[in-house]
């Protein structure tokens, strides 16, 4: 039962930061900003260490070892390997999860993510963002479509649970485009999605476009209409693992609004029982 209604889903947890679990275990991600993949075996052994402390104090069922800033294949397989291996070890963690850019999954890669999955599960993240080129050209995405579509293929050909990024109020994209982009991805075989808001960090080429008027985020009630209309185009079994996202508030410029998480995400709880939420109820 994954839709994302919470009266329909037993797991819905409306403090846990827009998830919606999935019925096999409740997890937690340690480490929030990743594991780098510069690090060697014994920083990412401590670096767990810490969040196993943390999953303690809030009597995890188990834990998710989650690479989740970069692009966490790019290396030597070898290397990667042994940080992947020393993150996967202990006992409660359960899943290993891996973000990563759909051009960076060379054969040796693939290879060294068919081996581990046969030990731990194994979940990889690609950042699509988007289907519509010019975006993807804005974003400076640097790969087609295309290269997206062979890699959920050669994932799901080696067992892999395949999850994608997509970023929701994108420059010159309507309501639909994003709708479209959800569609494409629910149909592509991956098994989940996370949907993020745009948002302006200080200090970036974005924020010189927003700055000079070229470039406006969407309001609050704006983003929460087109979650609604992407995940009425997204398959029910669709696993839903973000429903929003928000920048460090020292550096968030716009929208503001994203900053106070609590409200948000209670506003989202609201609207999708105002609204009667079902997730692929449109297809």
């Amino acid at each position: 039962m994954n839709v994302v209604h919470p009266h329909r889903n037993p797991h819905f947890d409306p403090f846990l930061p827009a998830v919606v679990v999935p019925e096999a275990v409740r997890v937690f991600h340690i480490l929030k900003q990743g594991f780098d993949v510069a690090a060697e075996s014994g920083e990412v052994l401590r670096g767990a260490a810490a969040g196993f402390e943390f999953a303690a104090l809030i009597a995890c069922l188990a834990v998710i070892a989650f690479f989740q800033s970069f692009t966490n294949t790019y290396g030597d397989a070898d290397r990667l390997r042994a940080l992947y291996q020393a993150a996967m070890a202990p006992e409660d963690v359960v899943i290993l999860s891996i973000a990563t850019r759909p051009d960076c999954l060379g054969p040796d890669i693939l290879g060294l993510l068919e081996e581990l999955n046969r030990i731990k599960p194994v979940w990889v993240e690609l950042g699509l963002q988007t289907i519509h080129p010019e975006s993807a050209r804005y974003l400076r995405r640097g790969y087609d479509l295309p290269v997206f579509d062979r890699a959920v293929k050669d994932l799901k050909a080696i067992g892999v649970t395949v999850i994608v990024h997509q970023i929701l109020g994108l420059p010159g994209e309507t309501p639909e485009m994003m709708a479209e982009t959800a569609r494409y991805i629910g149909q592509s075989g991956a098994e989940g999605v996370k949907l993020h808001l745009l948002h302006v960090l200080r200090n970036t080429d974005l924020a010189a476009e927003w700055q000079a008027g070229r470039v406006q985020t969407l309001e609050l009630e704006e983003y929460i209409s087109i979650l609604e209309l992407c995940l009425r185009n997204l398959p029910p079994e669709a696993v839903i693992h973000r429903l929003t996202g928000d920048g460090a508030k020292r550096d968030l410029l716009a929208p503001l609004w994203s900053g106070d998480k609590k409200r948000v995400l209670n506003a989202i709880h609201q609207a999708f029982l105002r609204d009667n939420l079902i997730q692929g109820s449109t297809l």
